[in-house]
C-alpha cells in the first residue's frame, strides 16, 4: 500500500515537470519506441534558454529542433532518423550528431558532463513499487542511475520486459500518466536486389549460428531466407519482427547459443505491436543495458556470432562508411561496429556488410575507389571480414590490398567494373 501512495505523491502533469528546466540544463530522453512523446511534444514551451537535449533516432519532427521556435533548445542525437535530416535541410540548425559506439553512448555521456534530468517511457507499476523501462535500455538505465531528476511517462501499452530493465518508485522523482501508442515499424518490402543478397547471405549462416541482425530492408530479408536453418539463437542490439516470425517456425530456438543458452538477448526492440506483445512478461527475451549487449568481448563469447549490417557505401580497400555521404552526415555508427568486431572475434564467427551495388536507379556504384571526402569511416578496412552486394560475397579478411581490390570489383555492379578498375590501377592496387 505504501507504494501506492508513494505514487499518488509523485504523480503529476506535463506542466510542472516543465517548470523543472532551468537554463543551461542537460536533458537526456529515451530513445525510438520508448521516446517520451508528451514530454518532447512539449518541451519547447518551457521559459529556459541554452537547454540541450539528448535523444537518439527520433520518431516525430518534436518543435523544439524541427521547427523555428523562441526557445534556444538543441538536439544531440546519437543517431540521425529522418526528422533530424528534414530539419537541417530546412536549415534549422538545432540538431547536432553525437559520435559513439553504442556499448559506449551511455556510459561516456555521463563522464563528460552532469545529467540534470532524465526523461523516459515506463510500464505500470506492479504491486511492489517496480515499473520497467519496457522496450529499450540501451543507454536509459545508465543516465536514469546518474541524473538529478527523474522523470517517468507511465504508458499502459508499454510492456513489462525482464533482464535489467526494472526502476523502483524510490528512483523515480516524477510520474506522468500517458496513453499513447509505441512508435513502429512495418517489416521492409524486399525488392529483387535485397533477395539476391540475401540469398548470398544465407549461405553463411550456419546451423546453430548466433544472429545480430541491423536495421533495414537487408536484414529483414535476411531472415526470411534463414528458414530452412536449424537451431540459430539471437543476440542482438535491435530485436525485430523477423526474428520472432523465426522462432515462430522453430529456426530460432537458442538452445545451441554458448552464452544466455535458452534466451533472446537485446538492448532494445522496435517493431509492430506483434513484436510488443511477444516480449510483454516474456522470460525468454532478456533487455540488457547496450554496455553489456553491444560490449564487444562479451559478443564475442558467443561461439558462430554472425552480425549482419548494412552500408552506404564501401572502398575497394574495404574502408566501410554507413553514416554519411562526403560531408553530408546521414545516420549514425550505432552498434554497428561493436557487434562487428564482436563477430570477428567469436569463435566461427563471421563479420557481414550488405549493400546493393548502386543507387539512383543504378547510375552511382556504392563501391567507390575511395570514400569520397569527408565521409566517416564506420568500420575500418582492417575490421572487415565479408562484403556481400547482389553480385556476390567478397572475403576480405587478411587479404592484400590487391586482393580486395579485385574481390570488391567482382561483387560490384558490371556497368561500374571496367571503371573500378582503371580507378584500381591508378590508386596502384592493380
Amino acid at each position: 500500500m505504501e507504494y501506492k501512495e508513494e505514487y499518488k505523491r509523485k504523480l503529476t502533469d506535463i506542466e510542472e515537470v516543465l517548470h523543472l528546466i532551468k537554463p543551461g540544463m542537460t536533458v537526456v530522453a529515451g530513445m525510438t519506441p520508448m521516446e517520451p512523446q508528451l514530454f518532447l511534444s512539449q518541451v519547447h514551451k518551457a521559459r529556459a534558454d541554452d537547454v540541450k537535449i539528448f535523444t537518439c533516432l527520433n520518431m516525430k519532427p518534436y518543435p523544439f529542433f524541427y521547427e523555428e521556435t523562441p526557445s534556444s533548445f538543441e538536439n544531440n542525437s546519437w543517431f540521425f532518423g529522418h526528422y533530424n535530416r528534414e530539419a537541417i535541410k530546412k536549415g534549422i540548425l538545432k540538431t547536432h550528431y553525437v559520435p559513439n559506439n553504442l556499448h559506449q553512448a551511455g556510459t561516456d555521456f555521463i563522464q563528460t558532463r552532469k545529467v540534470n534530468m532524465f526523461v523516459g517511457v515506463a510500464s505500470p507499476m506492479d504491486k511492489n513499487g517496480f515499473f520497467t523501462l519496457s522496450a529499450s535500455v540501451v543507454y536509459e538505465k545508465d543516465i536514469l542511475e546518474a541524473a538529478d531528476i527523474v522523470v517517468l511517462e507511465v504508458n499502459p501499452n508499454a510492456p513489462k520486459t525482464h533482464g535489467d530493465t526494472s526502476v523502483h518508485i524510490r528512483e523515480v522523482d516524477y510520474i506522468v500518466e500517458v496513453d499513447y501508442p509505441l512508435p513502429e515499424i512495418q517489416p521492409s518490402k524486399a525488392g529483387k536486389e535485397e533477395r539476391a543478397i540475401a540469398r548470398h547471405i544465407s549461405e553463411l549462416v550456419e546451423d546453430g549460428s548466433t544472429l545480430q541482425l541491423g536495421i533495414g530492408s537487408i536484414p529483414d530479408t535476411v531472415a526470411r531466407f534463414l528458414e530452412s536453418k536449424r537451431d540459430l539463437g539471437i543476440h542482438t542490439e535491435m530485436l525485430t519482427e523477423s526474428m520472432v516470425d523465426l522462432f515462430e517456425k522453430e529456426v530460432i530456438t537458442n538452445s545451441k547459443k554458448t552464452l544466455w543458452k535458452g534466451k533472446f538477448v537485446c538492448t532494445f526492440a522496435f517493431g509492430t505491436r506483434k513484436l510488443y506483445d511477444f516480449v510483454n512478461d516474456n522470460p525468454a527475451v532478456m533487455f540488457f543495458r547496450g554496455s553489456y549487449v553491444n560490449d564487444p568481448y562479451v559478443i564475442a563469447q558467443n561461439e558462430k556470432m554472425v552480425s549482419i549490417n548494412t552500408a552506404l557505401m564501401v572502398d575497394l580497400t574495404g574502408n566501410v562508411c554507413s553514416e554519411g555521404i562526403g560531408k553530408t552526415h546521414y545516420s549514425g555508427t550505432g552498434g554497428q561496429l561493436d557487434t562487428h568486431r564482436g563477430a570477428i572475434m567469436s569463435r566461427g564467427g563471421k563479420g557481414i556488410i550488405a549493400l546493393k551495388s548502386t543507387a539512383k536507379g543504378g547510375e552511382i556504384s556504392k563501391i567507390v575507389p575511395f570514400l569520397p571526402e569527408g565521409s566517416p569511416v564506420t568500420i575500418p578496412r582492417q575490421d572487415v571480414d565479408y562484403v556481400v552486394t547482389e553480385h556476390g560475397i567478397a572475403h576480405l579478411r587478411g587479404k592484400s590490398v590487391k586482393e580486395r581490390a579485385l574481390e570488391m570489383i567482382n561483387i560490384a555492379h558490371p556497368d561500374f567494373r571496367e571503371w573500378l578498375k582503371k580507378e584500381a590501377s591508378k590508386l596502384g592496387l592493380l
